[in-house]
Formats: C-alpha cells, sequence, structure tokens
C-alpha cells in the first residue's frame, strides 16, 4: 500500500498505523436491516464534479473505499443520466473480493440496479450488455416500452407519473437487495433525502478548490432538514478526508 492510499482513523477510535481492509470493512459495517447508503466524493468547496465527471476528484483512497462500498453491498443503485455520463462498465469484482462476499454469505456480485423513467439506456452498454448478474431498472407504469432493454434487465414498473422510490426498494427488498449501495447522481440523492429513505452518507472530501461551475452532490427541489450523526473521521495519505454520518 502507498503512503498516498494509506488510511487511519481519526475519530472516534483513533488508530496509530494504517487501517487494512478488514479494518476498513469494519468501520463500514453492513446493517442488520434494510439500508441504503449514499456514496459520494466532493471538493473542499462543495462541487460534485471535476471537468464535469466525479473522477476528477477522486483519489487512490477514494477509490479504495469505493471499491470496499461495492463489495459490502446487495445492490447499487444509480440513476440512469449518471450511468450514461459516467459511462458505467459491468459491476464486477477480483478474485479475492468475490470470495470475500461468498465467505460471508453474500451472492458472488452485487446486482445493477438503474432508476430511469424514460427508459432511455442503451441495452449496449456494458453495464448491461457485460453484466455478470442481471441488472434491474426502476421506471414508470407510462414508460416507453424496450423490448431491446428487457432482454438484458428486469424492468421494474413502480409509480405512474414518476418512479415511485419507496415502492421500488420494498421491490428489492422483496428480491434480498436489502443493503443497497446509491452512487447518485445528484437528482437521485435529492429525491431520495425527500422521500426520507436515506439512511447513511460516506463522504469522500478531496483536498482541493475546484471553483465556481458545479453543481452540489445533492438536487432536485428543497425538502425538510434531517439529522446525520457523524459515525467516523478517516484521514488519507493523500490528505482526502473520509467521513461517514449514519442514522
Amino acid at each position: 500500500m502507498t503512503a498516498e492510499a494509506a488510511i487511519r482513523a481519526l475519530w472516534p477510535d483513533p488508530s496509530p498505523g494504517r487501517l487494512d481492509d478488514e479494518a476498513l470493512i469494519a468501520r463500514y459495517p453492513r446493517a442488520e436491516g434494510p439500508r441504503v447508503r449514499m456514496n459520494f466524493v466532493t471538493s473542499v468547496d462543495g462541487a460534485v464534479s471535476l471537468d464535469g465527471y466525479s473522477a476528477g476528484l477522486s483519489g487512490t483512497p477514494d477509490k479504495r473505499v469505493f471499491g470496499l462500498l461495492r463489495m459490502l453491498c446487495d445492490g447499487l443503485l444509480v440513476a440512469a443520466g449518471t450511468l450514461r455520463h459516467e459511462g458505467y462498465r459491468a459491476i464486477r469484482l477480483d478474485e479475492r473480493r468475490r470470495a470475500w462476499r461468498l465467505a460471508h454469505g453474500l451472492a458472488e456480485y452485487p446486482t445493477l440496479v438503474v432508476v430511469s423513467g424514460s427508459l432511455d439506456l442503451d441495452p449496449s452498454q456494458a453495464a448491461f450488455a457485460d453484466a455478470p448478474v442481471r441488472p434491474v431498472v426502476l421506471t414508470r407504469d407510462g414508460a416507453p416500452a424496450a423490448p431491446r432493454l428487457a432482454a438484458v434487465a428486469d424492468l421494474v414498473h413502480c409509480g405512474t407519473d414518476r418512479v415511485d422510490l419507496t415502492l421500488g426498494l420494498a421491490e428489492l427488498r422483496r428480491r434480498g437487495l436489502r443493503q443497497v449501495l446509491c452512487e447518485g447522481g445528484p437528482q437521485l440523492f435529492g429525491a431520495l433525502t425527500a422521500a426520507d429513505l436515506v439512511d447513511e452518507v460516506c463522504l469522500s472530501v478531496a483536498p482541493l478548490l475546484a471553483g465556481a461551475g458545479a453543481g452540489r452532490i445533492t438536487a432536485g427541489p428543497p425538502s425538510p432538514a434531517r439529522q446525520l450523526p457523524l459515525r467516523h473521521v478517516l484521514l488519507a495519505g493523500d490528505g482526502t478526508l473520509l467521513l461517514r454520518h449514519a442514522r
């Protein structure tokens, strides 16, 4: 592990040395019951992207936690716009992480779940065409027919004029996807917040100023403020702060 990738705990239980993967996993525990965990990276001045993409903010430590959180989840939830814009590939894990999942009673791979009211998705995109597990698409009742997409993913209709995320998450739980990791984008984060469905936020704060232009990690109509207590503060060798807030 490079010094840049090294992560140590600052609070509440400071660690004198670097956290290995098992120690890091213990800092991001799976919950006993159903849970929606958000994972985002931001700049010090609150930007959700750099030059239009979140990858510009993500360094080695953030990518390390990003990979572990994917390993820990049952379902990986993402908005259609983010899937397209960020060029998502198939959700695959290396052999070591697949072995960890199997040893802990989880399916070998997490299931990709996409939220799309319009079904404007390309079934040939690697996220669908190369998926090791058949993805799920949460959509609305009035969405246009998409037979090519239905050939590579399960289309779940929940809601009439818009995707009802409460119904969608209930369907995911029915399918055994109880621990859901959401990677955005901001509109989906805002919609989940408005519906009071966010249980946890894992936030990486990159040590840079992005300047004006980029949006925040959440977007959409205003919703009531909600308390989300801080659970830990980790510090990476490159200066990235790794925060976890949870109910």
